[in-house]
């Protein structure tokens, strides 16, 4: 009886170990990993999913292999990640463009724009870059075409004589109030309560190349893990689930 106590216990544990960890960024990606969870359990995983809203820790994390995969990214993020860090995080599979958004509380359109406006934007370097692009595609400002992640500083018109705040992302929604306008990612922008298409004054285009990807170490890219990862996150259940529930803000990818 003890050596079929302890048999069952082992057969339990191993069961019980079988899990698949990612890390996400909460809004659109914890309703979709709630929804598939049942699809991982029907592979023979349990998904463990851990929310981030800061930017900088879930690739730490990844390479640390507390996780197995992340979800928050797009490709230029990950490119400049990996340079800095001398690490080989990978695409796994591509999820989905959010489009980034300019806000504000104070004007209703672009042509209301005013001298010494304050503008929030992201500051870690990709985002910083996009946000400044698509202020550039508004015609605020020009940038300097031969930098490739640019800043403030690689601005070489600004007529509107624009300030700029650098901000964490998930700190830019929050300054709304105390700014005229605000570039915010959309997934903080969804947790923060508003909707790209409803309640920005400025949408960057759909053909946007910052398509979100699931993000997983080099090594793991053919594990049977990284597999179960793909097959689940690119199927057609979970793209119905997107569109059904935040066409007003996603572009499935896949």
């Amino acid at each position: 009886m003890k050596k079929l106590a302890f048999l069952f216990l082992f057969f339990s544990l191993a069961l019980y170990a079988k899990t698949i960890s990612i890390a996400i960024t909460p809004v659109p990606y914890g309703d979709i990993m709630k929804f598939s969870a049942p699809m991982f359990k029907e592979r023979g995983y349990e998904l463990k999913v851990i929310e981030f809203t800061d930017y900088s820790i879930p690739n730490k994390i990844l390479l640390d292999k507390q996780v197995d995969a992340n979800l928050f990214q797009h490709k230029p993020y990950l490119d400049e990640f990996n340079r800095a860090n001398k690490s080989n995080l990978a695409t796994l599979a591509s999820i989905a463009i959010f489009p980034m958004a300019v806000y504000s509380q104070k004007i209703k359109d672009l042509k209301d724009v005013k001298e010494g406006f304050t503008v929030a934007i992201p500051n870690d370097p990709t985002n910083e870059s996009r946000a400044l692009e698509l202020l550039e595609s508004a015609k605020l400002i020009e940038l300097d075409k031969k930098i490739k992640l640019k800043t403030p500083l690689n601005i070489v018109k600004n007529p509107f004589k624009l300030k700029f705040k650098e901000l964490k992302a998930a700190q830019v929604p929050r300054a709304l109030d105390d700014v005229d306008i605000a570039v915010i990612n959309t997934d903080y922008a969804l947790d923060f309560g508003l909707n790209p298409k409803k309640d920005s004054i400025y949408l960057e285009d759909p053909n946007s190349p910052y398509a979100n990807f699931v993000v997983v170490r080099a090594e793991d890219i053919n594990s049977e893990k990284s597999k179960v990862i793909k097959e689940i996150l690119n199927s057609p259940q979970v793209k119905d689930f997107i569109l059904k529930n935040y066409s007003d803000s996603t572009i499935p990818t896949f």
